[in-house]
């Protein structure tokens, strides 16, 4: 090695050691990530049914990110509100109670189903538990989605408080209730047609 060839590399090394160090301290921050998963199964058809996975991963500066993986099958085609409800109970699929939002100023009803007129007090597309639409082609839905409004470890936010939560899979598309003239009845997705109680697998 040449004289210029060494003072290169040792300029150079303390940039690649930093760099190597910072790819391990990622790496085992995500080795050691909470899984979750759920059985989706219809509500009130037996055809319907599927499964979701939730993987935990922190960043290097200690934010949590879940990623959703869910695969169902016997929905109609089209696009399917999904999130993440209060409590961890599908029989009826109506326990499952409202979306996952624990506050401090938790507002978990979806949208004004039960109001004559418009409410301007509802809480989505801001719940903690809300998630993108599923798209289901050919019966086969699926949808990937990663958030950092939830955890699957203690804290504040996690899922798995005293009465833990589930997936609720919707009749048709969230059209996320955005605008005021869009806060009314169904824009959340209508009916419920599936339900995944989440519990932890590692």
């Amino acid at each position: 090695m040449t004289t210029r060839s060494r003072k290169m590399a040792n300029l150079y090394m303390p940039a690649l050691l930093a760099s190597t160090s910072l790819f391990l301290a990622i790496s085992s921050v995500d080795a050691a990530g909470l899984k979750a998963s759920a059985d989706i199964k219809g509500c009130t058809d037996p055809n319907i049914s599927g499964t979701a996975t939730l993987t935990e991963k922190e960043t290097v500066e200690g934010i949590k990110l879940v990623t959703v993986k869910m695969t169902v099958r016997g929905l109609r085609d089209g696009k399917h509100a999904v999130h993440i409800h209060e409590t961890g109970a599908c029989q009826p699929c109506g326990a499952a109670k409202g979306h996952h939002d624990p506050g401090p100023f938790g507002q978990t009803r979806p949208d004004s189903a039960q109001d004559r007129a418009p409410a301007n007090d509802i809480n989505h597309p801001y719940h903690m538990g809300d998630l993108v639409n599923l798209v289901v082609r050919d019966g086969k839905g699926t949808m990937k989605h990663t958030t950092n409004r939830v955890t699957l470890s203690p804290g504040r936010l996690t899922l798995f408080d005293a009465d833990g939560s589930a997936f609720i899979i919707h009749t048709n598309e969230d059209t996320y209730c955005d605008q005021d003239n869009e806060l009314k009845k169904g824009c959340a997705g209508g009916a419920r047609d599936a339900c995944g109680i989440i519990r932890l697998t590692k």
